[in-house]
Parts: structure tokens; C-alpha cells; sequence
């Protein structure tokens, strides 16, 4: 039977996923962890098929582990459920290793319908995902400014976009304000721009942030 791990901070979200997927009489719910640092250390004791990963976790977001599990159990199916929506991370989280992103906001039988995709092997995409992915292939396409971005700078610049100070973004990462503030100075650099506001108006003009 298929072991699943759920990673999620909040606990009403497991306990919802969970009662979701009860109903699923092939599918056990091994373990459900808070943080990533708790999904690699279960992941070192528990072999699994398929981890329910949430994107924004203290200590390691998920963006950041996924490419540590893969190296940890390269077998493992990775379904993003986050809060963000496609726009902002999807694509990201498909080229780290996850094999599917759905939003929080989708319906109970679309996550049990991504869940066996997974398990048996596929990738998971949305109508909506598959028109975002169409997009970044089209080479006629322009590259965006945020596309040069690695995955922590564009990480930062959201968080920089939605209002929040450094400070803050240090405190939500786990780094220090210096670290910060020298991946402020590098997105701004790259995206050639001068200051938030900019970023801000970017942000809401390419629908990263609403």
C-alpha cells in the first residue's frame, strides 16, 4: 500500500488532508511533519511513495527541500499543495522535482485524483498549469525579468513585493538581515530596478502577487 507523508505547518490543514484521505482505502498516511527539517529527518528513517509538501514551512521552505528528497529517495512523488498559485511557483517546483502543484483552494477529489497520478508513476498538471508551462517552452517568448532569478531571490522579491521589510523576510527565512539585503541588492540588479515600489508594480503587473 502506498505510504504517504503530509507536510504542512498548520494543523487543521492535516487534519483536514487527512480526513480526505481516509476515504482512500489504498492509501496510508504514514506520518505528518511541520517543518522541513522534520520532512528530511522522517524521510531518512521511513522509506515512502509520496510526500503532500506545502511550499511556505518554517525552517526549509519547500522550494528548498524538494531537491533533497529527491536525492534522499529518488523514488519519491512529490505533490506541491500550497497556498500560492500557480503563477508564482509551479514552475518552480516542477523543475526542482515535484511531480504536481495544486493550490489549496482545489477540490477534495482533485487532490486524490493528483495523489494516484503521482503513485502510479505521472505528473500532475492543471488545465490552467499546462497553459502557464505551454508559455515558458514558447521560445518566441521573451524571457521575463523575474525568470533570471534563482529560486531564493525570486523567493525574496515576492516577499519584497507583498510590503515586507527586510527584517521581516530575514525573520520569516531563518537568515540574517545581511543576507537579506545582499539578495535585495542582486534582484534589483538583475531585474534592473531601483527600489520595492518597483517591484511592487511588477509584481501586480505579471499577476505574482494580487
Amino acid at each position: 500500500m502506498p505510504k504517504v507523508l503530509i507536510a504542512d505547518d498548520h494543523p487543521i490543514v492535516r487534519t483536514g488532508l487527512k480526513q480526505i484521505i481516509a476515504d482512500e482505502p489504498d492509501i496510508n498516511i504514514i506520518g505528518e511533519v511541520s517543518n522541513g527539517v522534520e520532512v528530511l529527518e522522517f524521510l531518512m528513517k521511513n522509506p515512502c511513495d509520496l510526500v503532500l509538501l506545502d511550499l511556505a514551512m518554517p525552517k526549509r521552505t519547500g522550494l528548498d527541500i524538494i531537491s533533497e528528497i529527491k536525492q534522499l529517495q529518488p523514488h519519491i512523488g512529490i505533490l506541491v499543495l500550497s497556498i500560492y498559485p500557480e503563477e508564482q511557483y509551479a514552475v518552480r517546483a516542477l523543475r526542482a522535482g515535484a511531480a504536481g502543484y495544486l493550490t489549496k483552494a482545489s477540490a477534495p477529489n482533485e487532490l486524490i485524483n493528483a495523489m494516484h497520478k503521482v503513485l502510479s508513476g505521472g505528473k500532475y498538471i492543471s488545465a490552467s498549469l499546462a497553459e502557464i508551462l505551454a508559455s515558458e517552452i514558447d521560445q518566441h517568448t521573451p524571457q521575463h525579468a523575474h525568470e533570471r532569478l534563482s529560486d531564493r531571490e525570486y523567493q525574496v522579491m515576492l516577499m519584497l513585493a507583498a510590503g515586507k521589510t527586510v527584517t521581516e523576510v530575514a525573520q520569516e527565512l531563518n537568515l540574517s538581515v545581511k543576507t537579506i539585503s545582499t539578495y535585495r541588492a542582486r534582484i534589483l540588479e538583475k531585474m534592473n530596478m531601483k527600489n520595492n515600489a518597483q517591484l511592487t508594480f511588477y509584481a501586480v503587473e505579471k499577476h505574482l502577487i494580487e
